[in-house]
């Protein structure tokens, strides 16, 4: 989208949110800050609106709603009160490209070849075949726009725009693959920003990193008062709080958790700037708002790293604190206020029920996710709808959870065995241990401390007979076995 006065590239690397609103006032009739009558656009037969807001590396603890002892986060917990608080909530793999894969096309990211986190030097990306949440609601004419962490491919048949989005601004993958890596530095090229399909800064550096959450809630401000009289979606991508730890003047040095905490809290600040946007042009009764992230802390980074607790371990792991995440939802007099669901789901689920909401049309090919609606507006004896949740760490199945038990099949994790994270963005090194075939209750042990597979060898059994179907379909590297129901990514 054409900018006024200034080139995009000294857009974005100006700071600070006055230079950023003042650049930007001229991109709509409507003033970034979105300041608007205040007067309430009624639309009571219109399709729902939908904001997605997907963090980066976030630890299950990091709310305060969530039991944060010390990050403030007040609009977040002020959704929470308006909405349903899910703490049994997953993501289907624990590392940054593989998550997103599964938010937006509602498939394990193993059955459509989407794994790991794709660099700048990797060559495939979502297939054309894949339907993802902006191609859905498409079918019903919304307006879409994602702000933020892409990685489901950099190249030019890969990006947002070719694939539902009307308009993107965002880095390509995460943004500690630049040169100032601080583990291998001279792994990656300059980290380049886009607008839409082209890059409007070639060269990111800390000081624009500074600006990366600012820039997107305020982009999707903007976005939302152009479309608040058309049915929208706005999926909201945070790069933070991956490392490298950046924040704006703002809320530097605001928090009792050091620079991580005050990621957090521009994090919430900017959840509330987009709240706030939505009560100011009347749209808050008519949209889903739903916040979540894409897997648990990288804790070797110690204090530039979340915390998962009470849960354990946390990303690059399937054990519950790299795969359980903080996740909210809030549609007034659609989801009961200040709700709580236990039932588990998972990010693969959205997609079908955005479907169920906005009646479009799944896609013709085999998606994993269900439909959670029932549990959503808090239906009476609504339970979860799978049979069971797969948990694969790249093509090797490690643990299924049924119910509230989980089993992990004997596989090797990395973990601090007790040790304390590096300080300052350096890491400290993992170790490697082992886990034998183990059975956890989790509504009685969420920290998955005690082993009950002896006591309970009928559960096991149902389980393994659960975990064989999944072999079938998606494969288990650890067993040599090929899945007969995968899908390749796209490949240039």
């Amino acid at each position: 989208m054409p900018l006024p006065t200034l080139s995009r590239r000294d857009l974005f690397r100006m700071t600070g949110r006055a230079a950023l609103a003042g650049a930007c006032a001229g991109l709509a009739p409507t003033a970034l800050r979105c300041a608007a009558t205040g007067a309430r656009h009624e639309a009571p037969n219109r399709l729902p609106n939908i904001v997605l807001i997907f963090t980066d590396d976030q630890g299950y603890q990091d709310l305060g709603c969530f039991g944060s002892p010390d990050i403030r986060t007040p609009n977040i917990d002020r959704l929470r009160a308006g909405g349903m608080k899910f703490t049994d909530a997953y993501v289907a793999q624990a590392v940054c490209g593989a998550s997103r894969a599964a938010l937006l096309t509602g498939c394990y990211p193993n059955r459509i070849g989407m794994l790991g986190a794709p660099g700048p030097n990797a060559t495939h990306g979502i297939s054309d075949g894949e339907m993802i949440l902006a191609q859905l609601v498409k079918q019903k004419d919304y307006a879409t726009a994602m702000y933020g962490k892409w990685h489901l491919g950099h190249l030019p048949p890969f990006l947002p725009t070719r694939h539902g989005f009307d308009e993107y601004l965002g880095l390509p993958y995460s943004n500690d693959m630049w040169p100032y890596h601080p583990e291998n530095p001279k792994a990656y090229p300059p980290l380049p920003l886009y607008e839409n399909a082209e890059i409007v800064n070639p060269n990111v550096t800390h000081e624009d990193q500074k600006q990366l959450t600012t820039w997107y809630s305020e982009r999707a401000c903007t976005f939302i008062a152009r479309s608040k009289d058309r049915p929208f979606f706005c999926y909201v991508a945070h790069n933070m709080p991956h490392v490298p730890l950046h924040v704006s003047e703002k809320y530097a040095g605001k928090s009792k958790r050091g620079l991580y905490g005050d990621v957090i809290m521009e994090i919430d600040w900017g959840v509330g700037r987009i709240v706030e946007t939505l009560e100011q042009h009347g749209l808050t009764d008519n949209t889903l708002v739903i916040f979540t992230s894409d897997n648990g802390p990288w804790l070797s980074y110690g204090t530039h790293a979340g915390c998962a607790l009470p849960l354990r371990e946390g990303k690059g792991t399937t054990w519950e604190g790299g795969v359980r995440e903080p996740t909210i939802m809030r549609f007034p007099g659609r989801i009961p206020a200040g709700a709580t669901c236990a039932e588990p789901i998972m990010t693969i689920d959205f997609l079908p029920t955005i479907a169920h909401l906005v009646g479009g049309r799944l896609p013709e090919h085999k998606i994993d996710g269900l439909n959670i609606w029932p549990l959503v507006e808090g239906r009476a004896g609504a339970t979860c709808p799978h049979d069971a949740f797969t948990f694969y760490w790249g093509r090797a199945l490690e643990a299924v959870r049924m119910d509230k038990w989980k089993l992990h099949f004997p596989h090797a994790y990395r973990t601090l065995g007790g040790r304390q994270g590096g300080t300052g963005g350096t890491p400290v090194k993992y170790e490697t241990a082992k886990t034998d075939l183990a059975l956890y209750d989790l509504r009685e042990d969420i920290s998955e401390s005690t082993n009950v597979a002896d006591r309970h060898p009928d559960v096991v059994k149902q389980i393994e007979a659960l975990a064989d179907a999944a072999r079938k379909d998606l494969g288990d590297s650890a067993k040599n076995i090929q899945g007969e129901g995968l899908r390749p990514a796209g490949h240039v």
